[in-house]
């Protein structure tokens, strides 16, 4: 008989429950509507930001699917992730999926799902001569160049691998996004190659990073030269001063969007930091974080959709940064899609439960409707200096 995780924060909310003592529920700042996701997509609301002076409220409404989202990844060890990665955006609500991978992937992600559309343009080192490196990676440029205008956002990294030719070729694709003012979503081993590049994202707003706990130490290891965070003690870093080192690090790098994956989820863009604590599921099947890198692509395009329309229309009007918005929408998804497909299949949960769970409309049903807003606002936290 599955038993009740001890850990697991209450569903009412208890702000009595957050992990960092200067952290305070993020009522006034984040709110979620209720259709949040719906299964025709005919209406999504991202969070919003409160509007004191105005002593009003305003969301993206959007009436209609949004977002043109493309995955770079995919090689002959790893199809499962960029699959992950694409086919979530679209059960959220993306128009198009695309997944840019090298031909040995190809085929068995388009047997997947006939909803994506694949590129088969990639190249990994051993499938070319070294005399024909540089003529693959233009090759391979221009394959890329001629959609890359076409995307609302691209995610870097789900199932890339760390072939050093097709590492390569992705740089110059984040280089080539970054010109064309590209909004880009790195996870992954897109992870690996920022950490060893910091410069390729550094000062780039419209980029979002999504480290789990070993990645981000590695990118404070990189970025700010620190073995050991002076933060912490010799026990490594203590959870009360996660949030400051992540702001640092998101500052250091430019004002980058960091969404550092943990017990509870962090996110910095280096101005304040959120936490998103509601729980998600004891089963930490692999595929989780691609679905998450999926959905805070199409729920930043969406935000920033909302960011640049008619500023007299009220729908529209917010001034939260659309990365930020983003990634705690994803967060708060892929936690509440984990827990209900958890309790659907306890222990045999995988990855592909959780998809099932994106895009219901009663994904967000709770027993007491008008307690909502409260149910989602208890488990978003704001770091107050």
């Amino acid at each position: 008989m599955e038993q009740a995780n001890p850990m697991a924060p209450s569903d009412k909310g208890d702000s009595s429950q957050q992990p960092f003592g200067k952290f305070k529920p993020n009522r006034e700042v984040i709110k979620f509507n209720e259709n949040i996701i719906n299964n025709n997509v005919n209406a999504a609301s991202v969070a919003c930001r409160f509007d004191k002076k105005q002593k009003q409220s305003s969301s993206i409404i959007i009436n209609h699917a949004i977002g043109k989202i493309a995955v770079i990844g995919g090689c002959r060890e790893y199809t499962g992730a960029p699959y992950f990665a694409a086919i979530s955006a679209l059960k959220i609500g993306a128009d198009l999926s695309h997944v840019f991978c090298t031909r040995e992937a190809a085929i068995v992600i388009k047997s997947y799902s006939p909803e994506l559309i694949v590129h088969p343009v990639l190249e990994e080192s051993y499938s070319i001569k070294v005399d024909e490196k540089e003529s693959v990676r233009n090759k391979v440029l221009a394959d890329v160049s001629k959609w890359i205008e076409r995307f609302d956002c691209i995610v870097v990294g789900p199932g890339l691998g760390r072939d050093p030719f097709l590492l390569e070729c992705v740089r110059e694709i984040i280089l080539l996004a970054r010109r064309g003012n590209t909004p880009l979503v790195i996870d992954g081993d897109g992870l690996f190659l920022v950490t060893n590049n910091p410069e390729l994202v550094a000062g780039y707003s419209l980029a979002i990073l999504t480290p789990n706990v070993n990645e981000h130490k590695r990118l404070v290891q990189k970025v700010m030269e620190q073995d050991q965070s002076p933060l912490g003690d010799k026990n490594g870093m203590k959870d009360k001063d996660a949030p400051q080192q992540l702001q640092m690090l998101s500052m250091q790098m430019g004002g980058v969007t960091i969404l550092q994956k943990g017990k509870t989820d962090l996110i910095s863009d280096g101005n304040k930091v959120y936490g998103v604590s509601i729980f998600g599921s004891p089963r930490r099947c692999g595929g989780q974080g691609d679905i998450l890198s999926g959905s805070v692509a199409v729920f930043s395009s969406w935000a920033r959709y909302g960011a640049i329309s008619d500023k007299n229309d009220m729908k529209f009007r917010f001034s939260s940064n659309p990365a930020i918005l983003g990634a705690i929408a994803g967060s708060v998804l892929m936690r509440k899609a984990a827990s209900v497909a958890f309790e659907q299949h306890k222990r045999s949960t995988l990855t592909t439960n959780i998809i099932e769970v994106l895009g219901k409309r009663s994904l967000f049903n709770s027993p007491d409707k008008s307690n909502f807003k409260n149910y989602i606002t208890g488990h978003i936290y704001i770091n107050e200096k």
